[in-house]
């Protein structure tokens, strides 16, 4: 795995942990603490990210699309919140909306390199 997918995920976990923290101050404001280092991390990894030399479009694509679908998912798991079929079925399209970008990222980088070698 590259750098700037690690990054990503650096950038993804950062932010998940930030929100999933962001609910659970609300009863208890220690957490706050979390969230503000968890965003402000999120943030870092995020622009060591392109910096890398990943894509604005796919870094925030990916980091926004998996940051929503594992927010949901996890707080399912971490405080019994609804996760009904048709949420399930928006992560799906979510997730292959993903992968979409990133296939049209990997044609447009192929696409250009034939250009130049042209």
């Amino acid at each position: 795995m590259s750098t700037k997918w690690l990054l990503l995920a650096g950038a993804i976990g950062s932010e998940v942990s930030a929100s999933l923290s962001l609910k659970a101050a609300l009863e208890q404001p220690v957490w706050y603490a979390v969230v503000v280092v968890g965003f402000l991390a999120a943030f870092a990894f995020l622009a060591g990210t392109l910096r890398a030399g990943m894509p604005l479009g796919v870094a925030y694509g990916v980091w926004g699309a998996l940051g929503v679908a594992l927010t949901a998912l996890l707080g399912a798991v971490l405080f019994d919140e609804p996760l009904t079929a048709l949420m399930g079925v928006g992560i799906a399209l979510i997730m292959g909306g993903v992968v979409t970008i990133e296939f049209g990222s990997q044609r447009a980088a192929a696409r250009e390199a034939q250009e130049v070698n042209a």
